[in-house]
Order: structure tokens, then C-alpha cells, then sequence
């Protein structure tokens, strides 16, 4: 998930028609991905607005997910959605809990050490099989630091806007 605008967060994208009769192919950002129907209302933007979009049917299809949209009723209504990003009202997700964190929430954070050095700014997370990781940016490099809480992410102070890690800034 990633955030959009203060108040809509990306769960998926569109990516194209599914059969004849207007549903559309989906790509989730949640996990697992079939949450990504258990968030409504839709919102779908073309880049320029959104616009909301009633979720009819929602179902895994061979390795993807497909969704029957309100007023969406043949291929080519259902092409003309391809590539919108699928958004929801940020009051529509869940509380993350103590300690917990949705992604959207930390990209775009500064990163800094226990010494007060500054890494860079978080570009996108990434799961790994063992932990998530947080791709950090700057003018200079990029660094993969692992999101794990006490040993490595000290810190997390969303309101500053500042993730505290202990971690070598050479590394």
C-alpha cells in the first residue's frame, strides 16, 4: 500500500479487462492479497481524480483477482479502467496497533542513527523472508536497512516524521 494523498491510500491497480462482461483484472497491494476487496468503498483515479467505484463481486481468478464494478458492464468500459490506481479513505483502514505500522505510513520518512546522522528518506519497503526492508534514499546512495524493531529501528515517530535506527552509516 502505498499513499497517494493524505487522505487516499493505494491498495492496487487495474490492469486490464477480464472476459466480456466488464470485469476488470486487479493487482493487490495488501496482504493477502484478497483483502484488497475487503476495503470500500473503491476509489479509482486515472491520474487526474478520483472517482468511486461500487464493488460488485470480487474473486481470485488463476493467479490473480478480478472484481465486478457497479456501472461497468462490458470490455471495453472495463479497458478504459485500465491502469487506474485503486485507492481507499484512509478512515477506511483499520487501526495498525501499538508498534505496528502500515507501509504508506513510513515511506517518506527521514531516516537517522542513534548518532544522529541522517541516511536519507524511505523510497518504498520490501518484504523479504526474513524481515521487511526499508529502501532508504539520498543525493549520494541508496541503502536496504532491515525494519526490525529494538534490534535495528529504535525509533519511530510519525507526527516528527523521523525513523531512529542503529545502524552504521557507512554500511
Amino acid at each position: 500500500m502505498t499513499r497517494n494523498s493524505d487522505n487516499m491510500v493505494v491498495i492496487g491497480t487495474v490492469t486490464g479487462a477480464a472476459g466480456i462482461k466488464g470485469w476488470v483484472k486487479v493487482v493487490s497491494y495488501t496482504d493477502p492479497p484478497v483483502n484488497v476487496f475487503e476495503y470500500k468503498p473503491w476509489q479509482l483515479s486515472d491520474g487526474t481524480r478520483w472517482r468511486q467505484h461500487e464493488v460488485l463481486e470480487g474473486r481470485p481468478q488463476g493467479k490473480g483477482l478480478v472484481a465486478r464494478l457497479a456501472n461497468v458492464t462490458d470490455r471495453d468500459a472495463a479497458l478504459a479502467l485500465k491502469g487506474a490506481q485503486i485507492g481507499v479513505a484512509r478512515d477506511c483502514l483499520p487501526d495498525a496497533g501499538d508498534g505496528c505500522y502500515y507501509w504508506t505510513d513510513l515511506i517518506g520518512l527521514t531516516v537517522r542513527t542513534t548518532d544522529h546522522v541522517t541516511l536519507g528518506r524511505i523510497t518504498q519497503m520490501m518484504e523479504t523472508g526474513a524481515n521487511d526492508v526499508m529502501v532508504i534514499d539520498d543525493d549520494q546512495r541508496q541503502r536496504l536497512v532491515p525494519f526490525v524493531m529494538q534490534q535495528v529501528v529504535k525509533a519511530v515517530d510519525l507526527k516528527e516524521g523521523m525513523i531512529t535506527v542503529d545502524w552504521d552509516p557507512e554500511f
